[in-house]
């Protein structure tokens, strides 16, 4: 964990908090991701795992799907995902495919799984997206967690 979020990363986690509520009061669980290039945001993306009844579909899989129709490989190493909690495994795996190479997060995957408990609709794995990552042969720039409360905030009521 780096000691505090520059501007632009808190500005854009922030982002990232709204549109796990903007997913929330959709009737999915509340995450959300964009993709962030040249300090521009250029796509985002939320839950659709209840919407549209698929497991795969967090935030962060949704936005590397749209990252990797829309952009380079060479385009996608320069890029920052940022998202409200930290990618769980698959999400990170599929971070790792699209090329991306840097990720930002609010809450992390411990703090997600002590706020989710033992819910069956997202039985959180503890396993940090720095560990998935490092099991890769390219490196992935992983800051965070950042904004603890705020993102834990958009939570609240939600798994109980």
């Amino acid at each position: 964990m780096t000691s505090a979020p520059s501007i632009e990363d808190r500005q854009f986690l922030t982002l990232a908090i709204a549109l796990a509520d903007l997913s929330r009061r959709a009737g999915n669980h509340p995450f959300g991701a964009l993709l962030v290039l040249g300090g521009e945001a250029v796509l985002q993306a939320c839950n659709s795992v209840v919407t549209e009844n698929d497991a795969t579909g967090h935030a962060e899989t949704n936005l590397v799907r749209l990252a990797s129709r829309s952009y380079g490989r060479a385009e996608l190493a320069k890029a920052t995902l940022y998202t409200s909690s930290e990618p769980c495994a698959m999400c990170s795996g599929a971070v790792y495919w699209s090329g991306i190479g840097r990720v930002v997060y609010a809450l992390g995957e411990d703090e997600l799984l002590a706020l989710t408990g033992a819910s069956e609709e997202n039985p959180t794995m503890a396993l940090p997206c720095r560990t998935v990552f490092a099991a890769g042969q390219r490196p992935i720039e992983v800051a965070g967690p950042y904004l603890r409360e705020q993102a834990a905030a958009v939570h609240h009521g939600f798994w109980s």
